[in-house]
């Protein structure tokens, strides 16, 4: 099967969640993050930064679903983007004043994060991005450094505002998806093999990261739960599929005839009247929806 490579505008779409209780996550992702709700169907509420679609972040409630169990495959975080340093000091200011907890934050050179977990325990990854003409590229791979981040710093870019906003910037989206995996290898081989993300950094150690575009990561791969970690059980909150969007029809079909030609079992979904999407599974059982622009 001949090389492929996304094209650089594909990204990152919405990420579907499985939670316990969905008003208690709308709560968090709502009142406090300042995502908006567009729709409720039935059990599924989708939320958007911008209060229409493109959706950011679906949830779907499952009575009794349990944490995901530790040492297990799946979510690790989802990575929201905010589109400057102002916009992600606010976020944090909210859930600093609520007295959310939070459970560290890094300066990894390329992007500045605050790390937290929803209701539910999903982990969850709240960053801006340095300038592209700042970050640094060394042996073919892109530094990522984890060093702390100076909070007091970032609280200052909104030292002036004086009428907090309670809702998220309407530029935000999701900037990455983080997931534990079983084996780097298999895994590099679905990703990057087969769908055609281009790893941007391997020496971080149990970790690889890869991308479109030239951006440092969309995916993020770890093997931090053990090599051979088993799947969570299929009630437990957490990642349910993430979607992976195309910017155009004809890159989309070339990547479903690779699907076919590698004999990666699919399912269409029918998107806006038409099979514009097709909805498969990444190795360790994660669901991947591929959209076409």
């Amino acid at each position: 099967m001949s090389e492929f490579r996304l094209p650089a505008a594909a990204h990152i779409g919405y990420v579907h969640l499985r939670v316990s209780d969905l008003s208690a996550a709308l709560d968090f992702y709502g009142r406090l993050l300042g995502l908006h709700q567009v729709v409720h169907k039935h059990n599924t509420a989708y939320l958007s930064a911008n209060q229409n679609r493109p959706y950011h972040i679906l949830l779907t409630e499952v009575a009794g679903a349990r944490p995901k169990p530790p040492r297990t495959t799946g979510l690790y975080h989802v990575a929201i983007r905010l589109p400057d340093r102002p916009a992600l000091a606010r976020v944090l200011k909210r859930l600093m004043d609520h007295g959310w907890p939070l459970q560290g934050a890094a300066d990894h050179g390329v992007s500045e994060a605050i790390y937290l977990a929803d209701p539910d325990g999903s982990g969850i990854e709240l960053y801006t991005d340095r300038p592209r003409n700042q970050w640094v590229w060394s042996n073919g791979q892109l530094v990522m450094v984890t060093e702390p981040l100076d909070v007091g710093a970032l609280l200052d870019t909104i030292r002036d505002d004086l009428r907090p906003s309670r809702s998220i910037d309407p530029r935000t989206d999701i900037g990455h998806v983080h997931l534990h995996v079983s084996d780097l290898g298999r895994a590099e081989a679905f990703y990057s093999g087969l769908l055609g993300f281009e790893v941007t950094q391997r020496s971080y150690p149990g970790a690889l990261f890869l991308a479109a575009g030239g951006y440092h990561h969309h995916l993020g791969l770890n093997i931090w739960a053990g090599r051979g970690a088993p799947p969570p059980p299929s009630d437990a909150a957490g990642l349910i599929a993430f979607e992976v969007q195309l910017p155009d029809r004809a890159s989309w079909e070339t990547l479903v005839r690779r699907l076919d030609e590698a004999g990666q079992p699919y399912e269409p979904q029918k998107r806006n009247g038409s099979a514009d999407a097709v909805q498969l599974y990444d190795p360790d059982g994660n669901g991947v929806l591929l959209v076409s622009g």
